[in-house]
């Protein structure tokens, strides 16, 4: 992967800014599927991240039914988009399967 980012430095920021979700101002872990490994995740995340994912969430709906997007400087940029969720789903899938060994032995 390393080697792909060196060969084609610009492909990652090209693909970000080609999926269309920065244009609403979301990040990455906001589009992550809520397997109950997710909503548990969800469940463990501070109040203040889990309004802030709220808001931007809410305003991406109604962005999209508007058909509207973010004015371009208020566009996430692939610098700015912190994997806030991620680390905590990790988490939940090593504890979950350690438990899961943990039972079946």
């Amino acid at each position: 992967m390393q080697a792909l980012r060196k060969a084609f430095p610009n492909i990652q920021k090209w693909a970000y800014n080609y999926s269309g979700f920065n244009q609403y101002g979301l990040y990455r872990d906001d589009l992550l599927h809520e397997t109950p490994d997710v909503t548990e995740a969800l469940r463990r995340l501070p109040p203040h991240i889990m309004e802030e994912r709220n808001f931007r969430l809410v305003r991406a709906m109604q962005l999209d039914a508007q058909r509207k997007v973010l004015p371009k400087e208020q566009w996430t940029k692939l610098e700015e988009d912190v994997q806030y969720l991620l680390p905590l789903v990790e988490e939940v899938i090593r504890e979950r399967k350690e438990k899961e060994a943990w039972e079946a032995e």
